[in-house]
Order: C-alpha cells, then structure tokens, then sequence
C-alpha cells in the first residue's frame, strides 16, 4: 500500500525491511536450549494511542521546559541570548537528524521537545511582555485550529489525496523559502516586506496576508500527519514509529503557535 505522504513511504518501507529481514531464510533460530539465542519477541504494532499518548507526552516536556525557561533565564544579557541562539542551533539540527534518519528513539525525541520548549519558552515571554495576554490567545489558537483539522479530516470532509498532498507540501516549500529570504535581505538592511521582526511600529496589510497564509498552510499539514498516522497504523509499523508520528505533530504544532503569536502581534498594534 502506497501512502501520498513522502514521509511516510519511508516509514513503511523501513517496516517492510524489518519484516523481511524477520522472515528471510537462514534468518530463523535453531532449536531453543542452554546456549542458544531465543528468536526475539514480536513486536507489537502501533495503535492511534500510542501516538495520542506520546503526543501529549511531548507536549508536557515542552511545556515543562518552556515554563522553566521563562521563570529561571534573566529577561536579556548573554545567558538568555546563548540559551536562544543555543536551542534554535541545535533544535534544528536535531529535527533535521529526525526527520532525515527516521529516529524513533524516545529520547532522542524528548531532547528535541526539551529544546524547542526553551525556545517557546524565550519567544512567548518575549512577546508577553509587549502585549499582556498574547500568550494564551495563541495557545487557544493554536489548539482550536488543531481541533478544527481533526473534526474536518474525521468527517472526510478534507483528505490527503496525492493532488493535496503536492499542494500542500509545495506551498510549505514556497513559504519557508520566502521567509527565509526575507530574513536574509533584512540582514542586509533590505526588506521585502513580508516580514516584520520588531514588536512596535505599524504593520502594513502584506506582513498579515503572509501570515495568514502560513497559518492557512501551518494547518493544513495536519491533514497530511493525520493521514501519516492512520496509514501507519494500517501498514502495521512496530509501535516505536509512534514516537516518530508524535514527533511530527509537536513540529506542526510548535510552527503554527509562533506564527500565531505573530500574527496577533500585527494585529495588535
């Protein structure tokens, strides 16, 4: 079975080397006894829970460590700076490790929640601080959005066909690539207008429609993670790629809370 989710194909195809590799000839086990290896147990296939659970497992540690980071680290100075710079550095570093290995060791994937969570942490603090109450309008945002895509994608009133899957993966190309074009003019001094990174000034109607589409795009690659899940569960993946499904979540969820946060920023003003 071949899934519209990229992501996924890998997934599947690592779950069927694993099975082959069970089921290979000259692979099996001789008779058990003193001294010879037991053939290893059978690994139980991944349910929509554990993945449900893992979830809100990571959630809880990025929660926990943005919590803490927005308590302990000082507002400015050189720790909170390396703290930020640190955590973007290697945040990054470790989802692309993730997301390209296909990792699926738990704490591997607990590190990333860890170090996304004092970034969160930082940033919403950051923002709070010029708009009282910004924080948890974008929580509420961001989770009411989340909800919204699980009821519409339960009631198949939106689904990951191939044609939506290359839709919504080429606009998330598109719009990453725009952002980060932006910051690197802006690094020259030269806007494009996209983007806004202060918190004063007023805000023309550009920077909004562009993050409004990114929120737009933001949600719709639930679908695709919503699809991942369910395709996993009926390719029968061993129960560690659930650590790998919830790891893609707290991505889609992480990415859609700062733009949120922005978004109200510009309104805001």
């Amino acid at each position: 079975m071949q899934s519209s989710n990229p992501v996924l194909n890998r997934l599947g195809q690592a779950a069927r080397q694993e099975r082959s590799q069970l089921s290979a000839p000259g692979f099996g086990y001789p008779q058990s006894g003193y001294g010879v290896p037991q053939p290893p147990a059978a690994t139980r296939a991944m349910t929509m829970d554990d993945v449900v659970v893992r979830t809100v497992a990571l959630l809880a540690i990025t929660g926990i460590f943005g919590a803490v980071s927005w308590a302990l680290l000082p507002a400015g100075g050189a720790i909170t700076a390396i703290a930020a710079v640190g955590s973007i550095i290697a945040g990054v570093v470790l989802g692309l490790v993730i997301s390209f290995a296909r990792v699926t060791n738990p704490a591997v994937i607990m590190a990333y929640a860890a170090l996304q969570g004092v970034l969160l942490g930082l940033v919403s603090r950051w923002y709070e601080g010029a708009y009282s109450g910004i924080v948890i309008q974008a929580v509420i945002g961001t989770f009411g959005i989340f909800a919204i895509m699980a009821v519409l994608y339960k009631l198949q009133i939106v689904r990951a066909t191939p044609r939506f899957t290359k839709m919504v993966i080429g606009a998330l190309i598109g719009v990453v690539v725009l952002s980060l074009a932006n910051f690197l003019f802006y690094l020259f001094d030269i806007n494009l207008g996209l983007r806004q990174y202060s918190l004063e000034g007023k805000v023309g109607w550009l920077p909004i429609v562009f993050s409004l589409v990114i929120i737009v795009v933001g949600a719709l690659t639930f679908v695709l993670d919503f699809d991942a899940v369910e395709q996993g569960v009926r390719y029968g993946l061993p129960e560690k790629y659930a650590w790998y499904c919830s790891f893609g979540i707290l991505v889609g969820l992480i990415f859609l809370y700062f733009e949120i946060l922005r978004m109200l920023s510009y309104l805001r003003r």
